[in-house]
């Protein structure tokens, strides 16, 4: 488990955990998926994100998402990653790979509280929300670090960003709101009134007619 006061780049098991699944090897929008994982762990500690909730960010592609196909680990093995990050962080990463995008994200800007669609399983559940919130910080450094390393997405996405973290203000830190409004707050005048994103994660161009969502 991670200590409670283990500062960036300190957490040498889930570093190596995370390379010996091929984290190191994956291109990601920036350089590779270790790099973008590592980097979000230290926007969540910026934000003053406690250590579980950096250990999340850390992780939160293990078992995929609805917009990375690419899981580094089987839900199977949930008690693996539990050993390493402790069962609260395991929780964070499970329901963060979990989220069925396309039914939750409109959600968060229709009331309170947030019922979450579980793409596993197709069930509806109502997380606390603490877990709600923690969801929307990793969600939200997530995705401000993709768009600061690729202007076309940026500029194709952000606008709908800035709808999707503008409707759940209320769950996210002020660091974490600040933070969007810096970098999306261009968008802010063209934004309307719907939310329509359904699996934003992990952007990469398209090469030889691949998904660039994954």
């Amino acid at each position: 488990m991670l200590p409670v006061d283990a500062p960036d780049g300190a957490w040498p098991a889930v570093e190596e955990f995370l390379r010996a699944r091929g984290a190191a090897e994956m291109y990601h929008p920036g350089g590779t998926l270790l790099e973008h994982l590592l980097r979000v762990a230290r926007l969540l500690g910026e934000w003053g994100a406690d250590p579980d909730l950096r250990a999340a960010g850390l992780c939160h592609a293990v078992y995929g998402t609805d917009g990375f196909g690419q899981a580094l680990a089987d839900t199977a093995e949930r008690a693996l990653l539990g050993e390493l990050i402790g069962e609260r962080a395991e929780a964070l990463v499970h329901l963060y790979a979990s989220c069925d995008r396309g039914v939750v994200y409109p959600r968060l800007g229709s009331g309170r509280p947030v019922v979450f669609r579980d793409r596993f399983t197709g069930r509806d559940r109502t997380p606390p929300e603490p877990d709600v919130r923690a969801f929307l910080e990793v969600t939200a450094a997530n995705e401000l670090d993709v768009l600061t390393h690729n202007a076309e997405l940026a500029d194709r996405h952000g606008p709908a960003l800035y709808r999707l973290f503008a409707a759940s203000r209320d769950l996210l830190s002020n660091a974490a709101w600040d933070a969007c409004v810096r970098q999306l707050g261009r968008y802010a005048p063209d934004a309307g009134p719907a939310i329509r994103i359904a699996a934003l994660d992990h952007l990469v161009p398209t090469v030889d007619g691949e998904d660039p969502r994954h």
